[in-house]
């Protein structure tokens, strides 16, 4: 039982590939996340995006909805 865990894979790259196709800056996804309800800043959006923040559940529901994506898979692709 000495196995170790590793460290949780980041989705950040996804996270910012997914903005940018959206069309969106950092500031305006922070800023429709805002208007949902959900008290987010720009710097969270970049700590998110570089892997340095853990995502709650209802902030990826959100970003699903104003990034237009389909499914949550696109957040999950190529890992």
């Amino acid at each position: 039982m000495s196995k170790k865990l590793k460290q949780d894979i980041s989705i950040g790259a996804n996270l910012r590939r997914l903005r940018k196709q959206s069309g969106l800056s950092q500031e305006k996804a922070a800023a429709k996340l805002q208007l949902m309800g959900i008290d987010i800043s720009r710097e969270i959006i970049s700590q998110m995006e570089l892997g340095n923040y853990s995502i709650r559940v209802s902030v990826l529901r959100a970003l699903k909805d104003i990034y237009q994506v389909d499914s949550f898979d696109e957040f999950f692709r190529g890992l």
